[in-house]
Formats: structure tokens, sequence, C-alpha cells
């Protein structure tokens, strides 16, 4: 599976922006499948993780409430759904997978990881 980000671009802080990520060359549905984030000098940040439906998300206590996870199987998407967003969210977005479960995804473990889509927020 290739995977890759798009949607991001510049917003201001109170904004909302949706993120997509196509998956490409493998059984997308039965991937876990999750969001990261990296601002410039510090470690990338877990967002949310995603199982083979929508019941199955996963989120960092931090973030619950303003992002929300989703994926279309019919599309091969994934997306990400940021609302209320503020200057610290400003970060390079990356989608990843892992074949076997969104728990490894969770765990900062996937095996795949998508190019990066820029989110910046104008404070």
């Amino acid at each position: 599976v290739q995977l890759q980000a798009s949607g991001g671009g510049l917003v201001q802080a109170g904004d909302s922006l949706r993120l997509s990520c196509l998956a490409s060359g493998g059984n997308f549905s039965r991937y876990g499948m999750g969001w990261f984030r990296q601002a410039p000098g510090d470690k990338r940040e877990f967002l949310a993780a995603i199982g083979w439906t929508d019941d199955a998300t996963y989120y960092p206590d931090s973030l619950k409430g303003r992002f929300t996870i989703s994926r279309d199987n019919a599309k091969n998407t994934i997306y990400l759904q940021m609302h209320s967003l503020k200057f610290e969210d400003t970060a390079v977005y990356y989608c990843a997978a892992h074949s076997v479960s969104y728990y490894f995804v969770a765990r900062g473990q996937p095996e795949i990881w998508g190019q990066g889509t820029q989110v910046t927020v104008s404070s």
C-alpha cells in the first residue's frame, strides 16, 4: 500500500480543515490506519487511529473532541476532520498504515508512512 496525504494549507485560528489520505496498491479495507503530525523541532505526535470500520477509533486524550478520523473503504481514503484549529496545530501531517491492526498505528508502530501535508494555522 502507498499513501498520499492531501488537504493541508494555510488557515486561520478557529477554522476547520479536513485532510485526506488516499491509499493505493493494496487491500486497503484490511489495513489499520492513522494520522500523525510533526512540528519543527518536535517529535512526531500520534493523533488518531481507525480500524477496518468507523466503529473502531482511538485518540489520545489531549485531542478528543477536536479531531475526528474516518474512512471510506470504497474510495480507499481516510480523513482527518479538524475543528477549532490553533496556532500550535501547525505541523506537517502524515497518514500511516499497518496491515494487521490499528493498534500498532496507535502505538506509533505503523508499517507504512505517507508523505506529509503541511497545515499552517495563523493566529
